[in-house]
């Protein structure tokens, strides 16, 4: 099959398994893990915990990075600092849930 200039089907695949995500439901599971751990997560510590509950396939942070960074534009989850994570060894952020005022 040939495909047409101009176009990426990398990019086409991504926005496909973009739209089939239920992002509501996903910002809900982020948040309910956050205000249970009231002390902050990163997003690779959420990804393990929705893993082990079964939320997810797979403990990868891809599955709640964005959805994070969508709370945070939201305003409903803030960055409270840095920490060294223990799977990567890198520097990562960790979020909490904002306080209603």
């Amino acid at each position: 099959m040939k495909r047409e200039y101009g176009t990426n089907p990398m990019s086409e695949c991504r926005h496909d398994a973009n739209e089939e995500v239920d992002k509501a439901k996903r910002r809900r599971q982020i948040k309910s893990i956050l205000k249970i751990r009231k002390g902050g997560l990163t997003a690779k510590q959420i990804a393990v915990i929705m893993y082990k509950g079964g939320l997810i396939p797979t403990d990868e942070r891809n599955f709640t990075a964005p959805r994070l960074t969508e709370l945070c534009e939201m305003g409903e989850v803030e960055p409270i600092g840095k920490t060294k994570c223990k799977y990567t060894g890198r520097t990562v952020t960790v979020y909490k849930l904002r306080v209603s005022e």
